[in-house]
């Protein structure tokens, strides 16, 4: 089968909306905010070592989201997991003043990272950025951040569910101290990657190390052709075919194999595969 197209699974969370994106189906009255949408294989284990190498998400938000760090492979498998997590962020939507907090203002120590989240300060101490609409992140492990309200984001991410909440504006919700702050490296957000275009409609916004994500505007028929790595698509807008299947909006899809792809004019699409290294011959007209 040259593509899957993935299962979804809406994820509530108090942060969430009832509103989405326009692919999606709003949330019918009375139902739970939602603030995630899962892309998941069917079939497979979603989080294992056996399971896909990265997990795509939608998220959508009202509210701040906790301050929180995630580990890199080595501290993770030490405690049982199967990989770190590496994730990256591409703004769809954001209301005016909308932020994102990434990385800390000045370099801390282990002991005020810990204080901070203890006594609130914390929040205070990290850099909110202003973002907009097609900004692109990519956030290594041990990268302290939080997510603002008013943004529709996709995130790209390795495929685990492990995050470390290391303050959450004084709710009830589990803290994970001891664990958060031996995973952070409390220091200034400095970019790893910078965008940029390698081809006409074909832009890389992140390579490496854990995945690369790159941006579509490409227009035709071509060959969808890796290297041997499985190719997460991600249709943001307009509509395509990938073999007899249709693409649409709202939907991911994961090719394993050489296909042929047609994409739509005003087509935007974001393709995701794990390693690092662009593959230079993926979209072959």
């Amino acid at each position: 089968m040259p593509a899957t197209r993935l299962t979804t699974k809406r994820v509530e969370k108090p942060w969430g909306r009832r509103d989405l994106w326009p692919a999606f189906d709003a949330v019918p009255e009375g139902g739970e905010p939602v603030g995630e949408i899962w892309f998941e294989v069917p079939g497979a284990s979603d989080g294992s070592a056996e399971g896909p190498e990265l997990l795509i998400k939608y998220l959508f938000t009202s509210d701040k989201l906790s301050v929180q760090v995630h580990p890199d492979d080595a501290r993770a498998q030490a405690s049982g997991y199967p990989r770190g997590k590496d994730e990256a962020w591409v703004i769809l939507d954001a209301e005016p003043h909308a932020t994102i907090a990434l990385g800390t203002l000045q370099p801390m120590t282990q002991d005020e990272l810990r204080a901070s989240a203890l006594d609130g300060s914390i929040e205070r101490l990290l850099d909110w950025k202003a973002v907009k609409k097609d900004d692109s992140f990519y956030t290594p492990a041990g990268t302290i951040h939080a997510i603002g309200p008013g943004l529709t984001l996709v995130e790209v991410q390795q495929n685990v569910d492990l995050t470390y909440r290391l303050y959450d504006y004084g709710s009830a919700r589990e803290l994970h101290l001891d664990d958060g702050v031996a995973a952070s490296d409390p220091v200034p957000y400095v970019a790893p990657y910078k965008a940029h275009a390698i081809a006409e409609g074909r832009s890389v916004l992140a390579d490496g190390p854990k995945f690369v994500l790159e941006r579509w505007t490409l227009t035709g028929t071509a060959t969808l052709a890796s290297d041997g790595r499985p190719l997460w698509l991600i249709p943001l807008s307009g509509g395509g075919r990938i073999g007899d299947a249709a693409l649409e909006a709202g939907g991911v899809w994961l090719a394993t194999d050489e296909t042929a792809l047609t994409l739509d004019p005003d087509s935007d699409m974001l393709v995701a595969y794990p390693g690092e290294g662009v593959i230079g011959a993926l979209w072959r007209a």
